[in-house]
């Protein structure tokens, strides 16, 4: 059965880091792309970064120098480390699989549940 799975989402003060994890099973995340969302309340999903099976990275601009993807194929888990976060970084944030490198989430088929990223002091 496909699944996403994503963790590492917490409290964490402004000027912080958490790195958030999404463990796939079911495939291979590998052959896809992966993209990383976020929405935060009020607001529309919107797209973050995502990492291409080639391994080519398309970044937000409202996060690029902040946010990066990367993938362990071993451990089947794509991550996303967050620096320097911001209280407007407070999301729920959401791993999907898709085909192309897009940060559009129509172009995202599979999703996980969510985990929640709250920046405060």
């Amino acid at each position: 059965q496909l699944q996403l799975l994503e963790s590492g989402g917490g409290l964490v003060q402004p000027g912080g880091s958490l790195r958030l994890s999404c463990t796939a099973s079911g495939f291979s995340l590998r052959y896809w792309t992966i993209g990383w969302f976020r929405r935060a309340p009020g607001k529309e999903r919107e797209g973050v970064v995502c990492i291409t099976r080639s391994g080519t990275t398309n970044t937000a601009d409202s996060v690029k120098g902040r946010f990066i993807i990367s993938r362990d194929n071993a451990k089947n888990t794509v991550y996303l480390q967050m620096n320097s976060l911001k209280p407007e970084d407070t999301a729920v944030y959401y791993c999907a699989r898709g085909d192309v490198n897009s940060l559009t989430k129509e172009a995202y088929r599979n999703w996980g549940q969510g985990t929640q990223v709250t920046v405060s002091s």
